[in-house]
C-alpha cells in the first residue's frame, strides 16, 4: 500500500536504534524523510551514513531530550533545513526501574524527565509547522500504563502521562486537523528488552515464560510490526483516527491468559 507519505519531514526522537530505527525504517520505505534526534551521536551518524549511502534522505539533530533548549533546537533545525514539519514520533524513553521500594524523589523526577516531559516539549515546538501541514503525531507507549509492572514506578507513570495526552491533544487540536494517536507497545524484543531480560537469572526461562502466554502465534512482536502500524497512523490512510491508543501486541495485554 502505497501510504503517500513520499518527501514528508517526519521526526522520530531515538530513531537510532530498536523500535525508533525500525520507524525510520519503514519511513523510509514509503519514501518520506525521516529525522532522526537522539543523544547518541555515534549511532546517528553511522545510522545515517548507512541510510545515505543507499540513496535514501535521512535529517539528524542531536540532543539531551531531557533538556529543553535542546528539544527546541532540534525542531529549530529541522525547520531551517526544510521549512516545514509533516509529524512527530515521540518515541524515545527507558524503564529505568524506578520503583516505589528502591526509588527517590530525584529518581522519581528523572525519570519524568527522561520519559514524559520531552513528549510535551516535542509536540509544543513543532506545533507550528504541524499546523501548517495538517500533520500527525504518534505517541509510543508501554503496557506498563495499563497492567502495571512492579519496580518500575517512574515509566509507568510516564506510559500513563503518555496516554493522557494522546487524549488531550488529539483534542484540543481538532480545530487544526492534526491527529494523535498513541501505539502501545506489548512484547517487542529489542536492544533494550534484551539489557531487560538478562537482569534475571534465569533469563531464558522468563522469556520462554512470557513468549508462550502472546496469544497471536506465542511469538513476540516484531519491530516491523510496529513501525508499519506508526507508518499508517501518520498518513492520510488513516485520516478519521485520532485520540486513538492502539495495542500492537498479539493479543497481550487485554486477551484472556487462559487461552
Amino acid at each position: 500500500m502505497d501510504l503517500q507519505l513520499k518527501n514528508k519531514v517526519i521526526i522520530v526522537t531515538g530513531g537510532s536504534k530498536g523500535i525508533g530505527l525500525g520507524i525510520v525504517e519503514s519511513l523510509i520505505r514509503e519514501e518520506a524523510i525521516p529525522v532522526i534526534v537522539s543523544r547518541n551521536k555515534e549511532s546517528i551518524l553511522e545510522v545515517a551514513k548507512g541510510f545515505e549511502d543507499k540513496g535514501a534522505e535521512v535529517f539528524y539533530a542531536f540532543a539531551e531530550l531531557t533538556k529543553p533548549e535542546e528539544c527546541k533546537a532540534a525542531v529549530d533545525s529541522v525547520i531551517e533545513k526544510y521549512g516545514r514539519i509533516d509529524g512527530l514520533v515521540n518515541n524515545a524513553g527507558v524503564n529505568d526501574g524506578v520503583g516505589l521500594e528502591n526509588g527517590n524523589y530525584e529518581d522519581f523526577m528523572a525519570s519524568l524527565q527522561k520519559n514524559l516531559v520531552h513528549y510535551y516539549l516535542m509536540a509544543h515546538h513543532a506545533l507550528p509547522e504541524l499546523k501548517k501541514s495538517k500533520g500527525a503525531i504518534v505517541n509510543i507507549g508501554s503496557k506498563t500504563s495499563i497492567t502495571g509492572q512492579g519496580g518500575t514506578s517512574g515509566y509507568a507513570a510516564s506510559n500513563g502521562g503518555r496516554n493522557s495526552l494522546t487524549r488531550e491533544w488529539a483534542l484540543e487540536l481538532l480545530p487544526y486537523s492534526i491527529r494523535v494517536n498513541a501505539l502501545i507497545v506489548a512484547e517487542c524484543y529489542t536492544p533494550q528488552y534484551d539489557w531487560w531480560i538478562k537482569t534475571f537469572d534465569n533469563s531464558e526461562e522468563k522469556l520462554e515464560g512470557i513468549i508462550k502466554n502472546i496469544p497471536l502465534e506465542n511469538r513476540m512482536t516484531t519491530v516491523a510490526e510496529i513501525a508499519d502500524t506508526v507508518a499508517f497512523l501518520l498518513s492520510n490512510k488513516s485520516s478519521h483516527t485520532t485520540g486513538q491508543l492502539l495495542y500492537v501486541d498479539g493479543g497481550y495485554t487485554h486477551l484472556d491468559r487462559a487461552l
